[in-house]
């Protein structure tokens, strides 16, 4: 069984739990179950260690940079962890640590802002930017260590230190990660606990964090921010989104549908940045629909030990039953099944690439975040009328606009009700451009400069100049 960080020491647990390879749909690991003293020990350290680390900004560009350098180094094992634990295929799952290492990289080369207000004969003023603290920072089971680097990169250049603690459902990725920053980070900086729900909770309503970054649900979210407005903490919550994307009358599906169908179904459709809704104007619908469909069949599914898998499995047992449920209550209202439709062979948490045609907005699958290989399409009349069908959601997250005419189509993404808006592309996000929600998706920014400001709080120094 792996090892927890707390305060740079490799710790266990009296008591474990089960993790699950979705592959296989069996128990094939545990992981320590974080006492509540063990709780403490991690978030008192991290409160330690940055009165320290706070103090010396370079010191924490050259530390982000080896652990960057470290992740590089242990990116093979990390990679093999992360492929078991999620189902991801090697090439998914190898993506991570890379993502791990590029964000580092860019947060140890930013500057932090200081903006001047004012300097005369009277007094400087600058506004600058202090960090919060301690942070807390708690990431889902699709992304493990790319999401959990969005958080730690721009708070440890901010001058905070981290307490980690990753899904249930995929923790072991996480606890290496910890791991592999025990030889580079001072002792406390990054502490990596894991547990159950109520480890969260409890994380979040410990006295000592000032801030709380969360991704996952919309109902775990609410849940953080209540949380923590009885104690005035920071938050960020990234929760999900159900982006639609709109094909114009002149979009050339020969390109579009490759790049739609390729980015719905990346990671078996578990991000919250993906196309979940495709909008076909009713005059090309039946190509559209079969467009999509023959792309659908075409893909592999398979576990991570097959090179040819395109798809792996559903990560977790209750996501695979949610995304089965949704399919075939889709049927029973009347929808059309494309393609696919129907769990895959073998013991693990397959599903098929599945499209959905001629089907009400009003179905689940539709007006939910489905969060799966299942896709539904869409028939609009009008332009205005598909705008007003994307808008008609809690979701804010994403949307994108497909045509030839790219003015047109940039009008029409910024008609969009959506925290980004992409052109002939979708969910192309980098470590340099803020990503955040409207509505339901979330509150608050990660990455690019208002990400690291979100680790931050201002603070106006005001000097009085001689004589004034």
């Amino acid at each position: 069984m792996q090892a927890m960080t707390i305060d740079g020491q490799a710790v266990t647990a009296e008591r474990a739990f089960d993790v699950v390879d979705p592959a296989l749909g069996a128990v094939t690991a545990q992981a320590p179950d974080c006492t509540p003293e063990q709780l403490d020990r991690a978030v008192t350290a991290a409160a330690r260690a940055q009165r320290e680390w706070r103090t010396d900004e370079e010191a924490r560009r050259k530390a982000m940079l080896a652990f960057a350098d470290a992740i590089v180094a242990a990116s093979g094992e990390l990679t093999a962890t992360l492929s078991r634990e999620t189902g991801k295929p090697l090439p998914v799952a190898g993506a991570e640590p890379g993502i791990c290492a590029a964000w580092l990289q860019y947060y140890a080369g930013l500057q932090i802002p200081r903006e001047l207000l004012q300097d005369d004969d009277k007094a400087r003023i600058e506004l600058a930017q202090r960090p919060l603290g301690v942070v807390a920072a708690i990431t889902p089971w699709n992304f493990p260590l790319g999401l959990a680097m969005w958080k730690i990169a721009p708070a440890l250049l901010a001058g905070n230190t981290v307490v980690l603690k990753p899904s249930p459902f995929t923790p072991l990725a996480s606890l290496l990660l910890g791991e592999v920053g025990q030889s580079v980070l001072p002792p406390g900086v990054l502490n990596v606990v894991t547990g159950g729900d109520q480890l969260g909770a409890d994380l979040v309503a410990h006295p000592v964090p000032r801030k709380v970054t969360f991704t996952g649900s919309v109902a775990g979210g609410k849940s953080v921010a209540v949380s923590a407005a009885a104690d005035l903490k920071r938050v960020t919550l990234e929760l999900g989104g159900n982006d639609a994307a709109i094909l114009l009358p002149d979009a050339d599906l020969a390109t579009a549908v490759p790049v739609l169908l390729g980015t719905a179904f990346f990671n078996t459709g578990q991000a919250c940045a993906l196309p979940k809704r495709i909008f076909a104007p009713g005059e090309r619908y039946g190509d559209v629909v079969e467009a999509f469909a023959a792309a659908a069949a075409a893909i592999t599914v398979g576990p991570p030990s097959d090179p040819a898998a395109q798809l792996g499995p559903l990560s977790t047992r209750p996501q695979f039953e949610r995304v089965k449920g949704l399919a075939e209550d889709a049927v029973r209202r009347g929808a059309r099944v494309a393609a696919g439709g129907h769990p895959g062979p073998g013991p693990g948490f397959f599903f098929e690439p599945t499209i959905l045609a001629d089907i009400a907005d009003s179905a689940p699958v539709v007006a939910e975040e489905q969060f799966g290989p299942v896709l539904p399409i869409l028939r609009y009349a009008t332009v205005d009328e598909a705008v007003e069908r994307a808008n008609d959601t809690t979701f804010g997250l994403c949307g994108s606009a497909w045509g030839a005419d790219v003015d047109r189509a940039t009008a029409v993404a910024e008609r969009l009700e959506c925290g980004t808006t992409f052109v002939n592309t979708h969910a192309d996000l980098l470590p340099t451009v803020p990503f955040g929600g409207s509505k339901w998706s979330g509150l608050g920014h990660e990455n690019g400069t208002a990400g690291l400001l979100a680790f931050t709080e201002p603070q106006v120094v005001h000097v009085k100049k001689a004589g004034s």
